[in-house]
């Protein structure tokens, strides 16, 4: 007759191992998170820090004037100077977000620059759908779920910036891109209830994600892009012309890129092909942007004209507004050194189509000519040149370069934007 041995076992339970393998899983993830925070950190805070000090001088400059209590709500107006953050284009997100869309063209007479009243359908839908989502999960109101996503929106947008930048030039390149996101004319709407800091955060990733064979990731990408804005349509190419290069020269294999080709387009045409729909006419939002809000490709002829007028000192065109108008005349004296600047990096084909087109929709549109800064914004690729060009100078330095502008652009980019022009 045999007995159990009163000797513990020093087999290892089979329970061991998955303990051991979810400890080890969990310290791996936390590592990559501590990573992430490391690496990304710098360039959120100092992209937070101007951030916050344009956003307060726009804030003492409101209440300086008190201008914006004799405008009315929604045009530049409200009862207190943050309501300026949720004026213009901010008012027809927060009523779709209220209210949903109700696409229609109705014909207006008695105005000779529209023929169609203004409809909500002009404005794309993922901004929106975020605020209501955002308001479901947290309670706030249309104008507060806004501000919230447009606020965490740029700070992944700065991150995008920042890992393309410091994969073109390093660590330093990187920090400075994202301060530059941030002090940039037109900036002021990207803490905003405006969908561009969104738009720029999907951007930002889309090119990151094609730079790093990411195709799947950037196709979708591309597709929700197509959700926020149509000048997604830039975003859009340089995804697919990237891929299409990919797939030719055979360097990521076959389905990936044709994955990513195959699928981004699909949410810019399924909103204006929807809109169409709506409406009963399948050009029906080409109608609206041009007879509602007269804006129309025209091949950059009002942009060239305008300029003339505004160095010329003629103010007599149409939405003259001096202020935002001289700052504007000021950014295209710029824009060529700073694309001169980004293509002296060699950058990979998805920015230089992303920035070619990005310029090129911004200037060749009849539009308000003081918003081509804002306009501007999304290509955010010149900034990386510039960042680059920057980074051999030692930090008090860039900390000094950058210490007026963080002040200016409270009044640059936040006041002459909101409150002398129409964003």
């Amino acid at each position: 007759m045999t007995t159990a041995s009163s000797t513990p076992s020093t087999e290892p339970s089979s329970a061991e191992p998955d303990d051991r393998a979810e400890r080890s899983g969990g310290a791996e993830r936390q590592g990559r998170f501590s990573a992430a925070v490391d690496r990304f950190a710098p360039a959120l805070g100092a992209y937070a820090v101007v951030k916050a000090t344009g956003l307060t001088v726009f804030m003492l400059l409101l209440s300086h004037t008190g201008d914006f209590l004799k405008k009315d709500v929604g045009r530049g107006g409200g009862a207190r100077p943050w309501d300026v953050l949720g004026t213009w284009d901010g008012v027809w997100y927060q009523r779709i977000a209220e209210n949903g869309y109700d696409p229609q063209l109705i014909p207006l007479h008695g105005y000779p620059l529209a023929s169609y009243y203004e409809n909500s359908a002009a404005f794309f839908p993922l901004y929106p759908w975020l605020m209501r989502l955002v308001g479901a999960v947290t309670g706030l109101g249309p104008y507060g779920s806004g501000i919230l996503v447009s606020v965490l929106a740029s700070f992944v947008a700065a991150a995008g910036i920042f890992a393309i930048a410091e994969r073109l030039g390093g660590f330093r390149a990187g920090v400075i891109a994202a301060v530059i996101w941030g002090l940039f004319p037109g900036s002021g709407v990207e803490w905003a209830v405006y969908s561009d800091s969104l738009f720029v955060a999907i951007s930002a990733w889309a090119c990151y994600c094609v730079m790093t064979h990411r195709w799947v990731a950037a196709g979708a990408l591309a597709l929700a892009a197509g959700l926020n804005r149509p000048t997604a349509a830039a975003v859009i190419a340089a995804v697919s012309i990237s891929a299409l290069v990919a797939l030719v020269r055979r360097t990521d294999g076959i389905a990936r890129p044709l994955t990513a080709m195959l699928i981004t387009p699909w949410g810019l045409l399924w909103y204006v092909a929807w809109v169409g729909y709506r409406m009963g006419d399948w050009g029906g939002y080409f109608k609206l942007q041009r007879g509602a809000w007269n804006r129309y490709f025209d091949w950059g002829a009002s942009t060239s004209r305008t300029f003339l007028d505004v160095v010329t000192g003629h103010w007599d065109f149409w939405q003259s507004n001096p202020v935002p108008d001289l700052i504007a005349v000021a950014l295209l004296i710029l824009l060529p050194g700073l694309l001169v600047l980004l293509l002296r990096t060699r950058p990979p084909l998805v920015l230089v189509v992303y920035t070619l087109l990005t310029v090129f929709t911004a200037l060749s549109s009849n539009q308000i000519f003081g918003n081509i800064s804002r306009y501007l914004l999304p290509a955010f690729p010149l900034f990386v040149g510039l960042a680059i060009a920057l980074r051999r100078l030692r930090p008090p330095t860039l900390a000094g370069l950058f210490a007026m502008p963080a002040v200016a652009a409270g009044w640059y980019a936040g006041y002459a934007l909101f409150e002398l022009g129409i964003p």
